[in-house]
């Protein structure tokens, strides 16, 4: 099975009203850090965000933080993280974000969390990328957009030929394997496709 070797962890800034939130961030990161997979994030060392990446230095795991420079002292990034990029603005930071990552993962968050997940199922969509992309589903938190999507689904303004690619958990224990899986559906995807194309080739 192919192994993911980073994950990038979309999440809010605030902790949430539902403490199951903060628990579901503990839980991820310490499986990654069992797991030898890093994480890749905003940086901050508040909300979810900092949750997540605590949890993931507290178990053993590597963390590289993202931040742009305007947001160092809104965000206060640990001062023990793995690696930490400061960038000139949010442009940069969310391309460096999505360079880093073998996979990216939506836990609860605000508006900044829903641009970025939608960013990159956009780019999926469009074919710019085949990285999972996965919706950490605890306790309903993201059934709101499921139904949004359907909806559009159901209006024909998501077509059968540009589906949305999208992962959804319900327990934090199942996204690193969800997420495993899905990249070794990928990568024998593709080695089918270029064994198909050099069978052609040669006819």
């Amino acid at each position: 099975m192919a192994v993911i070797d980073s994950v990038c962890v979309y999440c809010g800034s605030s902790p949430g009203a539902d403490p199951v939130h903060a628990e579901a961030a503990r839980i991820l990161g310490r499986a990654m850090a069992e797991a030898g997979v890093r994480l890749v994030y905003g940086g901050g060392s508040v909300g979810l965000m900092g949750t997540v990446a605590r949890a993931v230095l507290d178990a053993g795991g590597n963390v590289t933080g993202i931040i742009p420079q305007f947001l160092q002292g809104r965000e206060r990034p640990f001062d023990d993280l793995s690696e930490l990029i400061v960038t000139d603005d949010m442009h940069a930071r969310k391309w460096l974000m999505f360079e880093r990552a073998d996979a990216f993962v939506a836990l609860a968050g605000g508006i900044g969390t829903l641009e970025e997940l939608v960013e990159q199922m956009t780019w999926s969509q469009l074919g710019r990328h085949r990285k999972p992309v996965l919706l950490a589903n605890i306790a309903g938190f993201w059934d709101p957009l499921i139904r949004l999507l359907e909806e559009m689904r159901r209006e024909k303004f998501i077509r059968s030929d540009l589906e949305v690619s999208m992962l959804v958990a319900k327990r934090a224990e199942d996204i690193l394997p969800m997420l495993n899986r899905a990249v070794a559906g990928r990568d024998q995807a593709e080695l089918e496709e270029r064994a198909a194309a050099e069978s052609l080739s040669r006819m």
